[in-house]
């Protein structure tokens, strides 16, 4: 047994960083939608970095050094219901913001983002990143479960 956080915290966890994630995407959103008279869409086009692949380690469960900030533990001070409203209510931020940029307007504004070293991102990529990070924990709950799985095995 690692002595790991419960699924409880992982769910916590999660919904506290996709909080601040939802931040940034809502700024980046607005800033996007401005520059569509300032940029050109299809010169970020051509010039695009794709960082998919490197997004792609952030779904990985211990694929990466990373030390959480403190603001993003968990402290069990919010119910599951709680804690699982939320999280239907950054989803459904987050395709409002799609919806909003559904002509390719997220591609319009980047921002730094320092796990992993990914660097300056846009914003679909920041939503792609929101979505791996909880890839990443549902990984941990699932090693969780295998954990719990094999103590109840131990105890018959």
């Amino acid at each position: 047994m690692d002595k790991g956080w419960t699924i409880s915290e992982i769910l916590e966890h999660i919904a506290l960083t996709s909080h601040f994630l939802m931040i940034l995407i809502d700024k980046g959103t607005d800033k996007a939608l401005k520059n569509v008279n300032n940029l050109s869409l299809n010169e970020l086009i051509n010039d695009f970095d794709d960082k998919l692949n490197k997004i792609d380690e952030i779904g990985i469960h211990k694929s990466f050094d990373w030390v959480r900030p403190e603001h993003m533990e968990p402290k069990g001070e919010k119910s599951e219901f709680e804690i699982k409203q939320e999280m239907v209510n950054q989803l459904t931020r987050c395709l409002q913001q799609l919806e909003k940029l559904q002509n390719g307007e997220g591609l319009l504004y980047r921002t730094t983002m320092t796990v992993n070293n990914l660097g300056k991102i846009n914003v679909y990529e920041y939503i792609y990143f929101l979505s791996k990070h909880a890839e990443r924990h549902i990984s941990q709950m699932e090693e969780n479960k295998l954990e719990y799985l094999g103590i109840i095995q131990t105890l018959k």
